[in-house]
C-alpha cells in the first residue's frame, strides 16, 4: 500500500513540474510575441495630408498650393487630402488654376475641405471639386462672381501706341462680356460640383452673396458643419484608412508680397498678404485685372458689377434673392 502512494505522489509531482513548466514557457512566448504584435496593430495604415491655404489667391501663392498638391499625388504614402482654408479668394486665373489642381487631386484620392474663417469667392472656386466641405457656424461662404478693374487711360500727347485700346486693352463693353463669360464658367463649375446638394438656382449665385456657415449647409453650398479634426476624420474614411498619420504641409511664409490698398488719406499703403500683382500692379505698370475677390478694392473703378447685378435684376424680375 505505501508503495502504491508513493508511486502516485511521484506522478503528481511530475505532473505540477510540467504544468508549471508549460506556464513559463507560454509567458515567455507572450512577452516575446507581445512587442511584435502591438508595433502591429499600431502602424498607419496610411497618411493624410493637410493643405493649408490662408491668403489671398496669387499666382505666387497658387504655386505653392498647387506644388502641395502635386507632391500629395505623387507620394505613395498619402492616400487622402485636406485642405484647410482662409481666404476671400483672389486673381481669377489663380483661382482657375487652383481649382484644376484640386480637381486633378480629387480623381486620385479623397479630398476634404475644412473651412476655417472665410472660403469666398476664388477661394470657393478652388474647393468646389471636394468630396465634402466643413465648415464653422460663424464661417463666411460664397460670393460666386468676378469683377474687373479697367483702366480708361486714352494715349496722351506724349506717346506713340499702335492701337486705340493698347493702354486699356479693350472697351469698357468688351471687359463687361469678358466678366459675364467668367461669372457663367464660374457660377457653371459650382453647380457641376455642387448641383445635388444646392437649393440655390444659379440666378440666385450670381448675386455673388455670401453666407454663414450655418446658411451654406441649408443651402449646400458646404456639407456639414465641422472642424479640421472632423474633416480629417472625415477624409481618412473616405480613403478607408482606420490607423492612419497626419502631415500637415504649411505654406512657406510670404516674402515680399503684399497688396495696394488706400489708407485714410489717399495715400496708397502696402500689408502684408497680398501679392500686387493680383490687382494689375506690375512696378509702374497699371493694367485692367480680373478678380474673384470677396470684399473691396479702394481706388479701383469696378465696371462690372452694375451690369451683373441689372442683368440677373432682370432674369428675377428685380427682385433679389
Amino acid at each position: 500500500m505505501s508503495s502504491t502512494l508513493a508511486t502516485l505522489r511521484n506522478l503528481l509531482g511530475a505532473v505540477a513540474k510540467s504544468y508549471v513548466t508549460v506556464v513559463i514557457v507560454a509567458l515567455l512566448v507572450g512577452a516575446s510575441m507581445a512587442p511584435v504584435v502591438w508595433g502591429m496593430t499600431s502602424n498607419p495604415d496610411g497618411t493624410v495630408a493637410v493643405i493649408e491655404v490662408d491668403s489671398s489667391l496669387s499666382e505666387s501663392s497658387a504655386e505653392r498650393i498647387t506644388d502641395d498638391l502635386r507632391e500629395a499625388r505623387q507620394n505613395d504614402s498619402i492616400d487622402a487630402v485636406v485642405l484647410e482654408v482662409d481666404s476671400p479668394g483672389g486673381g481669377v486665373s489663380a483661382s482657375e488654376g487652383l481649382y484644376l489642381a484640386v480637381e486633378r487631386t480629387a480623381e486620385e484620392m479623397p479630398v476634404v475641405t475644412s473651412v476655417e474663417s472665410t472660403a469666398a469667392s476664388g477661394a470657393y472656386y478652388m474647393i468646389a471639386p471636394s468630396d465634402e466641405i466643413y465648415v464653422k457656424p460663424g464661417s463666411i461662404v460664397g460670393s460666386i462672381g468676378v469683377r474687373a478693374t479697367y483702366l480708361d487711360v486714352p494715349p496722351t500727347d506724349q506717346e506713340i501706341t499702335t492701337g486705340p485700346d493698347k493702354n486699356g486693352g479693350g472697351t469698357e463693353d468688351e471687359y463687361e462680356a469678358q466678366v459675364e463669360m467668367m461669372r457663367q464658367a464660374f457660377v457653371g463649375t459650382v453647380t457641376e460640383h455642387r448641383g445635388d446638394e444646392l437649393t440655390l438656382s444659379e440666378t440666385e449665385l450670381a448675386y455673388a452673396k455670401v453666407y454663414t456657415g450655418i446658411e451654406s449647409v441649408e443651402n449646400g453650398l458646404a456639407d456639414d458643419v465641422g472642424d479640421t479634426e472632423v474633416a480629417v476624420g472625415a477624409a481618412a474614411d473616405e480613403a478607408g484608412l482606420e490607423d492612419y498619420d497626419v502631415v500637415e504641409m504649411e505654406s512657406e511664409p510670404l516674402s515680399g508680397l503684399s497688396v495696394i490698398i488706400g489708407g485714410e488719406s489717399g495715400d496708397r499703403q502696402v500689408a502684408s498678404g497680398v501679392h500686387p500683382q493680383t490687382f494689375g500692379q506690375y512696378g509702374a505698370v497699371n493694367t485692367p485685372t480680373f478678380l474673384a475677390l470677396w470684399g473691396s478694392v479702394d481706388d479701383e473703378r469696378v465696371v462690372a458689377s452694375t451690369a451683373l447685378e441689372r442683368s440677373v435684376a432682370n432674369e428675377t424680375g428685380g427682385d433679389r434673392p
